[in-house]
């Protein structure tokens, strides 16, 4: 009698658990992402993160990276991926000044200079935004300024909902 119900328990647990059917999602379509707003914390009271060094690709900032300030200026890049199906073609990704309450307080041409735009390699998941930061020269009473980008989306490739914001402070 034992037996049998030790039976009766495996074999109801075959027969019935193997019924379930699983239905992966399929990502149909295209995001991009910027890579450093993937891995760093967002920054207090706000739903992106600001970096005051350049972030390696694929990782958390740290004190070996390069910093943002205008006594080293040049050409910085930051990775953007493009999440989900790659394309033939190259993809050109349009981009913005994140503004609003909170938004940018660096000044383009005076602080930086950028493109507004950059190209995702055909057969690729990555491209590389490109600012240069510049040195206006010392400042009276102003220890930083923000530079907030925005990725747009466009037909056939969406911005990302959570990384699609990227807050470079450049130190004065």
């Amino acid at each position: 009698m034992k037996m049998r119900s030790i039976i009766i328990a495996i074999s109801a647990v075959f027969l019935f658990g193997s019924c379930i059917k699983n239905e992966l999602p399929v990502w149909t379509t295209a995001q991009v992402e910027f890579d450093a707003a993937s891995w760093n914390t967002n920054a207090a009271g706000r739903t992106y993160p600001i970096l005051t060094r350049v972030a390696g690709y694929g990782r958390v900032v740290s004190t070996a990276d390069p910093a943002l300030t205008r006594t080293a200026p040049g050409i910085k890049k930051f990775r953007v991926n493009l999440v989900g199906k790659q394309f033939d073609q190259p993809q050109t990704i349009l981009f913005d000044l994140f503004g609003g309450n909170g938004g940018s307080t660096a000044v383009e041409g005076v602080h930086y200079k950028i493109s507004r735009q950059l190209v995702i390699p055909a057969k690729s998941s990555f491209g590389e935004l490109e600012v240069e930061i510049l040195n206006p020269g010392a400042q009276t009473g102003v220890t930083a300024v923000d530079l907030l980008l925005v990725l747009n989306g466009r037909e056939g490739i969406e911005r990302s909902v959570n990384y699609s914001i990227l807050g470079l402070r450049i130190a004065q």
